[in-house]
């Protein structure tokens, strides 16, 4: 089966929004700070059950799915006619955009997965042997931020996508004109 440009834009911006909202959940569902319970000589650090490591694995996924797709979506043979990388990269404005989208994916994906690195080892190492220790979580915030960013470089996938739609139409517009020379 074919896709269309438009068929793109909809995974694209349905995995990006996705994206977005577990982000703002797992954002939401992380617990402020652990209960610190002291042992011999060790303080335990005991969390409430939460579902904000598993959001924000998710958050990343789809952040992923969404960023492979918006690359593909750019050099996808719509209509069975493939046109070269150079054509779709020599316009200034989709290379300029293209360098952004993945500059935004990386600094999402960042921001997605630190703090849900984080919480997870937060969770399964919970044993310290300083006595002072205040079982904190991830930072708060890292998750709300990569949620948007992650929402962000979705639509700067978007930008691409209509900009390489574009730089393909003067392509096919410029191959026609030279057959009529």
């Amino acid at each position: 089966m074919a896709l269309t440009p438009v068929q793109y834009a909809v995974v694209v911006a349905s995995l990006g929004i996705s994206s977005f909202i577990f982000g703002i959940f797992a954002e939401l569902k992380k617990p402020v700070a652990g209960e610190a319970i002291t042992g011999k000589g060790v303080v335990i650090c005991k969390y409430p059950s939460d579902p904000s490591i598993f959001l924000g694995y998710i958050s990343s996924a789809l952040l992923v799915a969404a960023s492979i797709a918006g690359y593909l979506s750019l050099f996808y043979p719509y209509k069975g006619k493939s046109v070269p990388r150079a054509a779709i990269l020599s316009s200034r404005w989709c290379t300029s955009y293209f360098s952004i989208a993945l500059v935004s994916t990386v600094f999402a994906a960042i921001f997605l997965i630190w703090p849900t690195v984080q919480g997870h080892i937060h969770h399964t190492k919970n044993v310290h042997t300083d006595l002072e220790f205040d079982c904190a979580t991830a930072k708060t915030g890292l998750l709300g931020g990569g949620a948007f960013a992650s929402l962000n470089s979705s639509l700067l996938w978007l930008i691409s996508l209509m900009l390489a739609t574009n730089a393909r139409e003067d392509y096919f517009l410029d191959a026609e004109s030279s057959e009529l020379i």
